[in-house]
């Protein structure tokens, strides 16, 4: 419930307007902060505080250097997100209690320390949505066309295109790095590298199979159609983490280009695909300006795919960054975007919708995108 309405009869209208959306923010901000009590499940960590502390209580805690440092810097983290949730709703208190004054001399102050905590409560929103290893990573995006045909491979030049307006709304970088057209229209499979902040944390939710409803531009009956794409999302994996890639495991080919890049396209055989022998994993770069460099972002793009297998294998916490494959059909969409009879696109995972599915077309899916983050981060 808001807060009381003040009680005073001697405050002038225009301030007691100003008074009443100030105790409107106030009470949006106190469901906020309850919101990421339960988001940093800050009653959990205070019990594991306590776990970990005695713990370092222990006789020969530390005759096990590595284990200490490691039990030290996990308090360290759990620590941290409780004190900073405490010191937010402690600072939460003090504006309700400055609210209770009802003096509205105090409104330029309490909108001053109400505009701060609002900024330390998004900062902390942001720091539990973006707080998996690679959320701060650059992207790289693969579309594969599923069922469905030319229908399909339309559909994933279509995402490409959202995705390419998505990316550039944020002014981030995106370079199409290989790209197999359609037999007659659309994109079969293509892979494209978005460099900018947090643009792997943000595009980790897009992950998994989209689907299209609508009526087909290819069918001259007007019938309506389903097609499906899948979306493949890596972080682009830094080179101070060892990922052992062994020469011999390697068969490299090059070929020759068929799309946009440097002065030799269609000339030279400058494309490479490598191929890992012990996983099967076929990677290719074809936009580069020479084989050179064609191979070290194939090779880039294979090392994130390896360590997506190392993270399945040995570290299941990380699923948010390995995933699981789904078959490319029915009944193992993430979302749907459905142009006819009706507009509307929803996401499956989180009961998100848009009704303006034209414009999530062009781009505009933050709202999904968060959706689907906050739902990750309660669960």
């Amino acid at each position: 419930m808001p807060l009381a309405e003040p009680a005073s009869l001697f405050i002038d209208p225009l301030s007691r307007l100003v008074m009443e959306d100030l105790n409107k923010e106030i009470y949006e901000l106190e469901q906020e902060v309850s919101l990421l009590k339960d988001l940093l499940k800050v009653d959990e960590k205070r019990l594991e505080v306590k776990a970990l502390q005695l713990k370092m209580s222990e006789q020969g805690f530390w005759n096990d250097q590595k284990q200490a440092a490691e039990i030290i810097a996990s308090l360290k983290d759990v620590k941290g997100d409780v004190d900073d949730w405490d010191e937010l709703s402690e600072k939460l208190k003090d504006i309700k209690d400055l609210y209770s004054l009802q003096d509205s001399g105090l409104k330029e102050e309490l909108a001053k320390e109400l505009k701060k905590l609002q900024s330390d409560s998004n900062n902390l929103r942001l720091r539990i949505l973006f707080s998996g290893k690679f959320d701060n990573s650059n992207a790289i995006v693969e579309i594969n066309s599923g069922a469905g045909g030319t229908e399909a491979c339309d559909w994933a030049s279509m995402l490409f295109r959202m995705y390419f307006r998505w990316a550039e709304s944020k002014k981030f970088k995106l370079k199409v790095l290989d790209e197999v057209r359609g037999e007659e229209a659309g994109i079969k499979n293509i892979t494209f590298f978005i460099e900018g902040r947090r643009s792997y944390g943000l595009l980790r939710s897009e992950k998994g199979v989209h689907r299209l409803v609508r009526i087909s531009p290819f069918d001259s009956n007007k019938r309506r159609h389903t097609s499906f794409a899948s979306i493949d999302v890596l972080p682009e994996i830094k080179d101070d983490i060892e990922i052992g890639i062994k020469q011999d495991d390697l068969k490299i080919d090059t070929f020759r280009s068929s799309g946009a890049g440097g002065q030799h396209v269609n000339v030279t055989d400058s494309a490479v695909r490598i191929t890992h022998l012990p996983t099967g994993i076929v990677v290719s770069c074809q936009n580069e300006r020479s084989q050179h460099q064609n191979k070290i972002t194939a090779l880039k793009i294979l090392k994130a795919k390896l360590y997506e297998i190392k993270e399945e294998e040995n570290k299941k916490e990380l699923e948010s960054v390995s995933g699981k494959k789904q078959k490319i059909e029915w009944g193992s969409q993430i979302r749907s975007y459905v142009l006819h009879p009706y507009l509307l696109v929803k996401d499956h995972r989180t009961n998100q919708e848009d009704h303006d599915a034209k414009a999530v077309l062009d781009g505009k899916i933050d709202d999904f995108i968060y959706s689907f983050l906050k739902h990750w981060a309660v669960n």
